[in-house]
């Protein structure tokens, strides 16, 4: 066990997040997300949502404030979804709780499924809102 680690980051996570360099991105999904697909480099982090998670995460893990113009990236709504993805108010709150003058990016839907192929790491939850998926950009220390 070690101190200041929030309990919901496993030995897993928490070396994948130790792994990633600077420009490196990792996607937090929801459950609907297809993260085998997308990714071989998946960690599951059932019966949690993506609120937590983030939170837990950005604990540990700088955003790239300094050399991206943009360090969050969240799923765009599919145009005629009549949809309104509430979590993300929950998300920018938890981001500005940890990190100042973070910008975020929306990407189309499978345009978001070919950046996430690139990711270092998919963390798949069981988060069951919409459109609550997000890239985070890794930053230095």
């Amino acid at each position: 066990m070690l101190k200041k680690i929030p309990k919901n980051i496993s030995p897993e996570l928490l070396k994948i997040l130790m792994e990633m360099g600077h420009g490196d991105e990792i996607v937090i999904s929801d459950g609907n997300f297809p993260a085998h697909s997308i990714s071989q480099n998946v960690v599951h982090c059932d019966g949690m949502g993506v609120r937590e998670i983030l939170d837990s995460i950005l604990e540990l893990f700088p955003l790239d404030t300094k050399y991206s113009k943009e360090q969050v990236f969240y799923m765009e709504v599919v145009p005629g979804d009549d949809y309104v993805p509430e979590i993300w108010d929950d998300y920018k709150k938890i981001i500005d709780k940890h990190e100042e003058n973070v910008t975020i990016g929306y990407i189309e839907r499978f345009k978001f499924y070919e950046r996430a192929k690139k990711a270092y790491a998919v963390i798949h939850t069981s988060e069951s809102a919409l459109y609550a998926n997000v890239i985070l950009k890794k930053g230095v220390v």
